[in-house]
């Protein structure tokens, strides 16, 4: 057994100042205050932050590694991600054709595959299109985006060996609808995205099994007072929504308006993320970072972020005005139950992996945890 002792400890039932995590193998075997149990391994973490293990539903690479360029690059920059406190992970595919997203859909079933281990775990994939609406994509390829079509998402399920968990759609698109169906039927979530969808089309997703909203307020229609669109329509139906929390992409007084519960902290980053600026690619389009902003050199449309989980948070706590708590549950315990694995891990709570974050009194990752074994 090891012992995790003197730490601020989230937990869902509260705060625990200060605690104490008994791990026995990969499993959080006890959470508690007082003395803490006897253990082979005792660490006192000093009042420092325990939270657990961040899952990030949407990020394309980083660390200077692109997920699409080959599986070596999406496993460094899963890697590089897990540094920074995200110990699970989907890894998400921006609109490419359809043969080099079945190619990389292959790379992610591979890496799924592989046990939990220092470098985080690969949950499965997040196709960000094809199905989006060309009004509204944003820094996505619209050479490559297709009408909704249930026979290319077959070849694409059929490509991911039963690893992809989430598709981005346009609702809205002749047919999108249907595709909705379609998808939740295969059980894989359905999230609303890069849509010019109106309150009412965006509201029938959610009334047919669409359960996220992709970056919410990016790349889609805006609020207005008098044509909702997508964002009031998932708040009302009590979807999950995606927040690129870098103070770039959303407010904060916006991001204050998603409830708590409904919040989901995601990076969207890409390859340049903690590489400085300078110019990368984001599959076949040319981005500039300056400043910290991944925009189009051609359009100028933002392309992605460099943002990490561990930055997100910090955001969310000193930026955004969220308790601490809140901030965690953003980060995992929500990201957990959209994808249905809540019950193994997401939160500090006997019987769930071992997936844990040390953050120091600035919010910053010190040490990373992955299913009982140090990652940092």
């Amino acid at each position: 057994m090891t012992v995790l002792t003197g730490a601020c400890v989230v937990t869902p039932e509260g705060i625990l100042r200060p605690g104490w995590v008994a791990i026995t193998g990969r499993i959080i075997s006890a959470v508690g205050t007082g003395p803490p149990p006897p253990g082979e391994s005792r660490t006192d973490l000093a009042g420092a932050w325990l939270l657990p293990g961040f899952i990030d539903l949407h990020v394309h690479g980083g660390g200077g590694h692109d997920f699409g360029a080959s599986p070596e690059a999406m496993a460094a920059g899963v890697a590089y991600h897990c540094w920074h406190g995200t110990t699970r992970t989907l890894v998400s595919l921006i609109t490419a054709s359809v043969a080099q997203l079945r190619e990389q859909l292959g790379w992610v079933a591979a890496l799924t595959a592989r046990r939990a281990g220092p470098d985080g775990q690969v949950l499965g994939a997040h196709l960000e299109g094809p199905f989006l609406a060309p009004a509204r994509c944003g820094a996505q390829d619209p050479r490559y985006l297709l009408a909704p079509d249930p026979a290319v998402w077959e070849r694409l399920r059929a490509a991911g060996a039963g690893t992809v968990r989430m598709v981005t759609l346009a609702p809205e698109v002749p047919g999108g609808l249907d595709l909705v169906d379609h998808i939740v039927g295969s059980g894989v979530v359905v999230a609303v995205g890069h849509t010019d969808a109106t309150y009412t089309q965006a509201r029938a997703a959610f009334a047919r099994g669409a359960t996220v909203l992709t970056h919410a307020f990016n790349a889609m229609r805006p609020p207005h007072h008098r044509e909702p669109g997508p964002v009031p329509a998932a708040l009302e139906a009590g979807a999950v929504c995606e927040i690129i929390n870098d103070g770039v992409h959303v407010h904060p007084a916006m991001v204050r308006l998603v409830p708590h519960r409904q919040l989901a902290l995601v990076t969207d980053a890409i390859d340049a993320a903690g590489q400085g600026d300078g110019t990368y690619r984001l599959g076949r389009r040319e981005v500039r970072v300056v400043a910290g902003q991944a925009r189009l050199v051609e359009g100028g449309a933002l392309a992605g972020s460099t943002l990490t989980m561990d930055q997100a948070v910090r955001r969310a706590v000193r930026e955004v005005g969220l308790p601490m708590a809140a901030a965690s549950t953003a980060a995992s315990g929500t990201p957990a139950r959209v994808l249905g694995i809540a019950d193994r891990c997401g939160a500090i709570a006997p019987g769930l992996d071992a997936d844990l974050v040390v953050l120091d009194p600035e919010l910053r990752v010190t040490r990373v945890m992955v299913q009982g074994v140090w990652a940092r």
